[in-house]
């Protein structure tokens, strides 16, 4: 059977890694904003201090996000591999000159590229995705990846916490480097082809099974050539996913913050909570991954998510218990973790293998919001005298929006469910 199932040894191992690593390089700066040495060092004080560290994620983002644009094109050309390696590269230089920098305006500088060298993340792992797996379990391959995109920061906030005590703020950036310098690039480089055709572990059984189900999708809708920017449902869940990432970003660069300063703990509360919010976000791309291949329904799954994500804010601003308020924002981010991977999941439905590298960097310029959402709370709480009600509240907007922008796929996700019938289950796939 092993020999029948190279493509998750292949692409899933390496990918599982990529995002590992690159999700601790991307919201490791949570943790690090919280450590004084850090702020003091780089100057980062004054009354406008929290909008000075929202711009740092701002900028990120805003790099992340208008680079998904440009990988993505890249990546329908060059190939996923070459682009990775290429990413790898760049973000592994700007860890080390993160550590080197000396003043807040070269660390704005770095976090800028870093944000270029990681926007081809998402259009490779879609390319990645959608050239080496049977559409049948897009679920669990996307699952595989999005694992570590979560796992990373729940183990990482624990390691970077650590290090930092321990060494020093600079030390963080160095390991991070050392990271892709020695494991994500090697990888990429001895694992990992472009298609399961290109590589000479993989069999004729298991190619045959990759391929199985775009050979049946051709035969049942031979004379649709629909480009996935026609579907206007690909709008609804790009929409959604400019909303999660706005909830998200928000969340996730805020909450050591939160939990430190508007809550009361001490760092090695605040660090307990922070993994295990990560661990949650885990427990939800799991599940959903699961679910969705199950049911079929990832529109109408994307939309409960949304309700729970604002109720769970909506009572972790009244919670008067600190753990239980700590615990709802953490709960609220895996919703937001959860609707992630169900849009990755619709982005392939709606594309094909020729187009899931541009389609997945349109789905990835989205990130940009996760930079106006960590700059604006951070600009609101200056305004509000350091307290966090006002950007909770906006984050409950934001919900509410996206489940207002999904409800309009559920009922066209029903129709069809209904006309088309359960594939049969293959013995030996």
């Amino acid at each position: 059977m092993l020999h029948r199932q190279k493509r998750w040894l292949y692409i899933a191992v390496p990918i599982f890694f990529f995002w590992f690593f690159g999700q601790i390089d991307k919201v490791g700066i949570s943790v690090i904003q919280t450590d004084p040495e850090f702020l003091n060092a780089l100057g980062i004080t004054g009354e406008d201090k929290n909008a000075k560290i929202g711009l740092l994620s701002f900028v990120f983002t805003i790099a992340y996000g208008v680079s998904n644009l440009f990988w993505g094109f890249i990546i329908d050309k060059l190939g996923a591999r070459k682009t990775a390696i290429a990413g790898l590269c760049v973000w592994t230089l700007t860890m080390i000159s993160s550590g080197l920098a000396t003043s807040y305006e070269t660390f704005l500088v770095s976090r800028i590229i870093l944000g270029f060298g990681e926007g081809m993340m998402i259009p490779v792992s879609g390319k990645f995705i959608s050239a080496w797996f049977n559409r049948r379990e897009l679920g669990r391959a996307q699952a595989s990846w999005l694992t570590g995109n979560y796992l990373g920061p729940a183990i990482g906030a624990i390691v970077l916490v650590l290090v930092i005590s321990s060494l020093h703020w600079q030390a963080a950036f160095f390991m991070l480097a050392a990271f892709n310098l020695f494991i994500n690039i090697p990888m990429f480089i001895f694992l990992t082809r472009n298609t399961p055709e290109e590589h000479p572990g993989v069999s004729q059984e298991e190619l045959a099974f990759i391929r199985q189900a775009d050979d049946e999708e051709k035969e049942a809708k031979p004379s649709e050539n629909k480009s996935f920017a026609q579907d206007y449902r690909f709008w609804i869940v790009w929409f959604g996913m400019l909303v999660c990432s706005f909830l998200f970003f928000g969340i996730s660069i805020w909450l050591p913050t939160y939990l430190m300063e508007a809550k009361g703990f001490e760092r090695e509360g605040m660090t307990s909570i922070t993994s295990l919010s990560w661990l949650f976000a885990l427990g939800f791309v799991v599940t959903c991954g699961i679910l969705a291949d199950k049911t079929r329904r990832p529109s109408l799954m994307a939309t409960i998510l949304f309700a729970m994500t604002a109720v769970l804010l909506t009572v972790a601003v009244f919670a008067p218990n600190p753990i239980a308020a700590g615990i709802c924002m953490g709960l609220a981010m895996g919703c937001q973790g959860g609707v992630f991977h169900l849009s990755n999941m619709l982005i392939i439905k709606y594309s094909t293998p020729e187009t899931a590298g541009r389609a997945a960097g349109l789905m990835g310029f989205t990130n940009i919001m996760g930079g106006f959402s960590s700059y604006i709370m951070g600009w609101l709480r200056d305004l509000s005298g350091g307290d966090f009600s006002t950007s909770i509240a906006m984050l409950i907007f934001a919900a509410i929006l996206g489940l207002g922008a999904y409800v309009f796929t559920i009922k066209k996700e029903s129709t069809e469910l209904h006309l088309t019938p359960l594939p049969a289950q293959k013995v030996n796939a």
